[in-house]
């Protein structure tokens, strides 16, 4: 198999056979950061020096973060070649920038020279990246991090919406975190007002989070009320986990990461990641074509984000086969369900095994809190 990173592969199109590239629209940056936990993807996969992997790119995070496990290569796929050029800029960024510098660029702390950061990193960019940034200085003046659709979405509901049920000294006492009790105590006689349950079924519905955060198309098959599941969700990340150490829910409220940061932002993970680029290669293709020229028992780890949520239960069977004739004995999936139902199939027992307690020990403390069900299971 040849895995050789092209970075020019810009095209926007994808091949027939992969159905969320018919219904969604994959030509602008959907998300400028992953909102998916890095620290238990990574124990999940168990990722061994030496291994090749798979990655779904979004914005390109935890494809970096998986640098520091001294993998042999990982491959960073995605359909959206706007979020293949977030991961570039970000490589770019590693390579140029020092950690405090890095974290500027990012949005994750305060600057006023995220322009001039751009410009010592953009010589590091194919020329179709480069013309990409090039054309959105608005973009690289607040800072890369809060570049996308998502990210956008939630500035909304940190600005205008939330300032309605709480005022910032709330927000900035709810971040604080404390001891399990005091903030069970804090969310249930302070936090967890009528007005706040009130706007978080409105504003985190179907209807406005597939407009203004996702693709409409990625509630095709999703079924029940999703905010009354991201509620139950949220409550456990401001509850039973310590918002203090929360990155994505520090973004959310305060629109940077304060103390919090996710994996790949940590000061001990820099040098790691760094000293590994040259490891990762990036595609702009559907998974289903890119495992087509993948021969059999090749691939150590899989991050495959929450992608099978947005094709139907027979495609995410055939995409499951796919993956499972491509990785070596030992090889570990890790998926989210944010609310569709996918998860390893009877018929495919013999070959993929379901590892539940370690699923389920991983969800209990996943800081990505939107998401009902995460699945690691591995190849027989």
């Amino acid at each position: 198999m040849s895995l050789i990173a092209d970075p020019t592969m810009t095209s926007p199109k994808a091949p027939p056979h992969s159905e969320a590239a018919s219904r969604a629209d994959f030509s602008s940056i959907r998300y400028a950061q992953c909102w998916e936990d890095a620290d238990i993807l990574l124990e999940a996969l168990d990722i061994r020096p030496g291994d090749v992997c798979l990655s779904i790119a979004s914005a390109g995070d935890n494809s970096l973060s998986m640098l520091a496990r001294n993998p042999a290569r990982v491959v960073a796929v995605d359909l959206n070649p706007s979020q293949l050029a977030c991961l570039e800029l970000r490589v770019a960024a590693y390579r140029e920038l020092d950690h405090p510098a890095l974290l500027e660029f990012m949005a994750s702390r305060p600057s006023e020279r995220r322009r001039q950061l751009y410009q010592r990193c953009r010589s590091q960019l194919s020329s179709a990246v480069r013309s990409f940034w090039d054309s959105q200085p608005n973009e690289i003046d607040r800072g890369i991090g809060g570049a996308g659709k998502f990210e956008r979405y939630f500035q909304t509901f940190r600005e205008r919406v939330l300032p309605l049920v709480h005022s910032r000294k709330m927000v900035a006492q709810l971040l604080k975190g404390g001891t399990a009790q005091e903030r069970e105590d804090f969310y249930a006689t302070r936090w967890n007002s009528w007005r706040w349950q009130l706007m978080f079924r409105l504003f985190f519905s179907r209807f406005v989070m597939g407009r203004m955060g996702r693709d409409p198309s990625f509630f095709r098959y999703v079924e029940g009320s999703v905010a009354k599941r991201i509620l139950k969700r949220a409550r456990h990340a401001l509850t039973v986990l310590n918002p203090a150490e929360n990155p994505y829910l520090n973004w959310i409220l305060s629109g940077g990461h304060a103390a919090a940061l996710p994996f790949a932002l940590r000061p001990e993970n820099f040098e790691l990641i760094r000293d590994n680029l040259d490891r990762l290669e990036w595609r702009c293709c559907p998974l289903e074509g890119f495992l087509d020229t993948v021969d059999t028992g090749t691939l150590g780890a899989f991050n495959l984000s929450d992608i099978f949520e947005y094709i139907s239960a027979e495609n995410y069977h055939r995409l499951l086969e796919q993956i499972v004739r491509s990785g070596r004995p030992g090889a570990r999936l890790a998926y989210w369900n944010t609310l569709a139902d996918r998860h390893r199939p009877d018929f495919m027992a013999d070959r993929l095994r379901s590892l539940d307690d370690l699923s389920g020990r991983l969800h209990a403390k996943d800081k990505a809190f939107f998401y009902c069900a995460f699945f690691v299971e591995e190849i027989i």
